[in-house]
């Protein structure tokens, strides 16, 4: 089946989920503890029908109307197109207080709301049914084999009436559903686990779907999912031309530049220079017409636009051109899967070319105890997939001592390492860069000095009679010529 021949679910990021929509007339099981957001996902369906033209049907069996209206209008849900059904208890029942003597109350209660529900249904013949809570429908039966013919019968009958189904459950230790994830086409489960929300789908007959546990939100205007970045299902052609740096000196350094649709580490201890390294990569781009992102977790905008500025890098006039975007990221407040969204946007909509990372510690923080190596592998081969090219700034905690790519074991993700390190020459603190890797071409094997000023970088020759560098331990070949 074609994604065009898919229903929506009226959260975007779930139908990517289930690539493209639900199957149409089946049943799909919503599971969840209470506060998950089960109610939400069910409004979101039923108002994504609505705004089709497709006549909805919300089936309570809990929550009267009156209070479904009320909260979903809190989170700017009109449900005015959407037709109820509301089965829920009244207050009337309490104070009648209705006894059984012959009969039990399921045998009692169950015909009369199979009844209405069949007459409302034949009546609406509604495209799109929600229904809350399934579980409800446990009490009206004897027995569990009853109750499983009930629901058996009941999903059949919906769905031969034209409809696609979705039901809730509220599943517990106590009063486990088992039963409905055999009898439903589709499971969705919907998890609270600490300050993290989630959302899997478990089961989906007559299609694929993109497993595992992605992070889910309810917001203010209702439900909203940031599918687990998966890079296999994102590539592009592109050319592996050399991205020049505009600096000829450094470029010589790199063998022409550094290639497209590759990772570059780019790292040394703090104030050595890598973010304005990385800066002045993006701001050639933004030269030639190419648009680049850097995100930023630790520094903010206008902070890192005046340095930008100050050393002749026009990054406020890129902005404003459209060729460049400087986006801060408070790390606690986004998870890797908000971000991998949030760089897809950027990649997939606007065309971005570059994208640098500063730095990896502040990525650290977003994943939120999550593993960070995976996290990020799978953020940079979807950048590499699709031509982009990465940089991500790396800080090490030493400022001499033995060499150190990274502390966090990601060094394995470069296709190149430009380093950047502290010197001490007759008293004065100078720096030195150089190239450790360069998996597409060749490099200059020698160090150069490396120096940050008012007009700019600045690069400069060899240094090849100074040894020790990244041992931490300089030392001159010949001493007395210098």
């Amino acid at each position: 089946m074609s994604a065009q021949d898919r229903i929506k679910t009226g959260v975007s990021g779930l139908d990517e989920l289930f690539q493209g929509g639900l199957v149409p007339n089946r049943s799909y099981l919503i599971r969840g503890g209470p506060g998950t957001g089960k109610t939400t996902l069910g409004l979101h369906y039923l108002m994504a029908g609505v705004n089709g033209g497709e006549s909805a049907l919300y089936v309570t069996l809990e929550e009267p109307e009156s209070f479904i209206v009320k909260n979903a209008q809190d989170r700017g849900f009109d449900l005015s197109g959407v037709n109820f059904l509301e089965l829920s208890p009244t207050s009337d029942f309490f104070s009648e207080s209705q006894t059984y003597d012959i009969f039990s109350p399921a045998e009692v209660e169950r015909e009369p709301i199979t009844k209405k529900i069949v007459e409302y249904v034949q009546k609406l013949h509604p495209r799109r049914v929600f229904l809350d809570s399934m579980t409800q429908f446990r009490y009206l039966s004897t027995d569990a084999f009853q109750y499983r013919r009930q629901v058996l019968s009941f999903l059949r009958f919906l769905i031969e009436q034209g409809a696609t189904v979705m039901f809730s459950s509220e599943t517990s230790i106590e009063a486990p559903d088992d039963d409905l994830q055999f009898m439903s086409d589709g499971v969705i489960n919907l998890i609270y686990q600490g300050e993290n929300r989630f959302i899997s789908i478990q089961k989906f007959r007559g299609g694929d779907f993109i497993g595992g546990n992605h992070t889910m939100r309810l917001a203010k205007h209702g439900m909203e999912v940031y599918p687990r970045l998966v890079p296999e299902q994102h590539t592009t052609t592109f050319v592996r031309d050399k991205i020049p740096s505009g600096i000829p000196d450094l470029d010589e350094l790199l063998m022409g530049g550094l290639e497209r649709g590759t990772v570059t580490i780019v790292t040394g201890p703090s104030g050595v220079g890598k973010t304005t390294l990385g800066l002045q990569f993006l701001s050639e781009a933004a030269l030639r017409k190419e648009r680049s992102v850097v995100y930023t977790f630790e520094e903010e905008v206008d902070v890192m636009a005046h340095r930008a500025e100050a050393i002749q890098l026009p990054v406020r006039e890129m902005i404003a051109q459209g060729q460049m975007s400087i986006v801060k990221v408070e790390p606690l407040l986004w998870t890797p899967d908000e971000f991998a969204v949030l760089v897809r946007k950027e990649v997939e909509e606007k065309g971005t070319k570059l994208v640098m990372i500063d730095s990896i510690s502040g990525y650290h923080l977003a994943v939120r105890g999550s593993d960070l190596v995976r996290h990020l592998h799978a953020l940079v081969k979807y950048l590499q997939f699709m031509g982009v090219a990465v940089f991500l700034i790396v800080e090490t905690a030493a400022v001499i001592g033995d060499f150190q790519v990274s502390n966090e074991g990601i060094s394995y993700l470069a296709d190149n390492v430009i380093f950047m390190r502290y010197l001490e020459i007759k008293g004065e603190m100078r720096k030195a860069i150089g190239v450790l890797k360069k998996r597409m071409s060749d490099f200059e094997k020698t160090l150069r000095e490396f120096a940050i000023t008012s007009e700019g970088i600045k690069i400069g020759k060899p240094l090849r009679d100074l040894r020790g560098i990244l041992g931490g331990s300089l030392e001159w070949y010949n001493p007395d010529d210098k």
